[in-house]
């Protein structure tokens, strides 16, 4: 059996790759370009057309990286069980991910109520104007929040990728998976 793992670390990083910069892209670059449209009945629906045609592509990348990630899980099961703080920083990897995937998800489900709501007037993408009203001046808010939690979240899980990273450099494995066992037997303080 091959020591590699090339094709789901692959898998996994470029689809976090996308997922992080595709967010902060939107954020940036869809809900700020929409503000610039001059008639502020066609600002939402610039906002959407750029969100939907990201979205499909956002959906592969975080596929890729989910799979990836079980693919990585699976092949690093031994060390993640026995190395000292490769379980822990799995864990906090594991919540960061579902925490991404919920904003994720509810991004998507703030921009499906926006999409309704073409010829509103509003400030920008995320942003309402005085007229705007009230359903969709919330959606707006929320995804005022959202559009940098998912970044923030996914920038995490890069964080804990290149910590996970560093843990498998040989230098870390033996005394990690040592330190491990000395716990399981009762042999550390």
């Amino acid at each position: 059996m091959s020591e590699r793992n090339t094709v789901v670390r692959s898998l996994h990083d470029i689809g976090l790759g996308a997922w992080f910069g595709g967010s902060l892209a939107g954020a940036v670059g869809i809900n700020g370009a929409a503000a610039d449209v001059a008639e502020p009945k066609e600002r939402l629906q610039v906002a959407n057309a750029g969100w939907n045609r990201w979205t499909p592509v956002n959906l592969g990348a975080i596929a890729a990286h989910l799979v990836g990630g079980a693919g990585l899980l699976y092949a690093n099961k031994g060390r993640v069980a026995s190395q000292k703080g490769v379980g822990t920083s799995t864990v906090a990897k594991l919540v960061l991910t579902g925490a991404a995937l919920g904003a994720s998800a509810w991004s998507r489900a703030l921009g499906a109520k926006l999409d309704q709501y073409d010829g509103v007037p509003v400030q920008g993408g995320t942003d309402p104007a005085p007229e705007t009203p009230a359903e969709v001046a919330s959606a707006q808010r929320q995804l005022k929040v959202l559009q940098w939690v998912i970044p923030a979240l996914t920038g995490g899980i890069v964080v804990l990728n290149a910590l996970h990273g560093e843990q498998q450099r040989p230098n870390q494995q033996l005394p990690g998976i040592l330190q491990g066992a000395a716990q399981l037997t009762g042999a550390t303080d």
